[in-house]
């Protein structure tokens, strides 16, 4: 009796279901990560831990994500992104529940800090190859789509988080958004499947340098040029992100009114992931990435020329579009110029680039306002760090070059 014939692989842009998961992936995580937020002050009442000890779980995620996406990513592309999704979001709700039973500071930290933040960077790398490599046409929406989970989660989880915190103690929190995110996460990882383009042999030819290996992708052109302008964006933005609070109450905002300039920005975020995703797709996704990067520059600089809570809002609007809308389309440029086999590596190490900025940014902005009294020259670093980003994103290689043969002298590979 003759074998079945395999499943045909799905269909280029139809793979639906996979940026659905996405979303839902990278909402409970990034969301369960920054209920720390919420948690702050009532943890550090019923506890007695410090501000700076609480916060350095936070800083400690931070880096142990970016660290981990690399990892997760090169683990992607040798077994497969649903693997590595699942483990992760086992680790998710396991590190909520263990943060929860916590009775000192380092075991949050490690717990919440550490074991979270390597949690949910499994939720970025993977799946974002997984969906710059299933679809063609329509991929800048799709990664942007995977990337809007992001800007759901402070108007979804956030408010949860609060409201639980509200009826019970920050342990339970904890403990129930631990549940809730393996309720959630783990039927999710369902859908995290690859969609390799169709089997009519055009695919192969016209696929990015089939034959470069990771270590030539590291070194190439193409690379270099998104991993630095990636580390300049997240580092330009950083900064504003989580000082812009600080700053508006400075110019005699009340508290509340500056936490929703940053509410502002979140939402303006959502919004720009999926602009920028439809512009990118009709115009490309690097000329609208390299506007973008020169609209959040000068949107960071302009908080300096506002002092009323309406110039607040009408920046805050523009620059979180920007910094929202430029994020998803890295992943998009480097589906043009690597092979889908090692796209969850490079998108990793892209990953941990863009980690080291957004660490380097709250850290370089505050120790400005220390030496110098003002958040002034934090805004003029984050005007030259962003069109520096801009400059960079120019000299990505075309699309043509992107597609060169395995010896990959068109994407700038460097000798030796």
């Amino acid at each position: 009796m003759p074998a079945a014939p395999p499943p045909a692989a799905p269909a280029m842009d139809r793979n639906w279901a996979l940026v659905a998961a996405g979303a839902v992936l990278g909402c409970v995580g990034v969301g369960a990560l920054f209920s720390l937020a919420v948690l702050l002050q009532p943890m550090g009442t019923d506890t007695g831990w410090s501000r700076t000890g609480l916060s350095a779980a936070m800083t400690l995620a931070f880096l142990a994500s970016g660290f981990a996406g690399f990892g997760w990513g090169a683990l992607s592309d040798r077994i497969g992104p649903r693997p590595v999704v699942t483990a992760g979001a086992l680790l998710l709700g396991l590190a909520l529940v263990l943060a929860s039973r916590a009775t000192t500071l380092l075991q949050f930290q490690l717990a919440f800090g550490g074991l979270l933040g390597v949690a949910v960077a499994s939720f970025f790398a993977p799946v974002m190859a997984a969906t710059a490599a299933a679809f063609d046409r329509r991929r800048n929406l799709a990664v942007s789509l995977v990337s809007a989970g992001v800007g759901v989660a402070p108007m979804t989880m956030s408010p949860l988080v609060a409201w639980l915190l509200a009826h019970y103690g920050w342990r339970e929190t904890l403990l129930v958004i631990g549940v809730l995110a393996w309720a959630l996460t783990l039927p999710a990882t369902w859908f995290v499947r690859t969609a390799p383009i169709a089997g009519d042999g055009t695919a192969a030819a016209d696929a990015p340098a089939a034959g470069m290996t990771l270590r030539q992708a590291l070194r190439s052109k193409a690379f270099l040029v998104l991993g630095l302008a990636f580390f300049a964006c997240c580092a330009a933005h950083s900064g504003p992100i989580f000082h812009t609070v600080s700053y508006a109450v400075g110019c005699g905002l009340s508290v509340t009114t500056a936490v929703t300039i940053y509410s502002m920005e979140g939402a303006a975020g959502l919004g720009g992931r999926l602009l920028f995703g439809v512009l990118g797709d009709r115009f490309g996704a690097k000329p609208v990435l390299v506007a973008g990067l020169a609209t959040q520059a000068v949107a960071a600089v302009s908080y300096l020329a506002v002092s009323q809570v309406g110039g607040f809002y009408a920046v805050a609007l523009v620059f979180g579009l920007a910094y929202g809308g430029t994020m998803p389309l890295y992943a998009s440029l480097a589906r043009d110029a690597f092979p889908p086999r090692i796209l969850g590596s490079v998108i990793g190490a892209m990953t941990l680039l863009s980690g080291l900025g957004m660490a380097l940014g709250p850290l370089l902005g505050g120790w400005l306002f220390d030496r110098h009294g003002s958040y002034a020259w934090m805004y003029i670093g984050a005007l030259m760090l962003g069109l520096a980003a801009a400059g960079i994103v120019s000299q990505f290689p075309g699309r043509r070059a992107g597609r060169a043969g395995p010896g990959g002298n068109d994407l700038g590979l460097a000798s030796g």
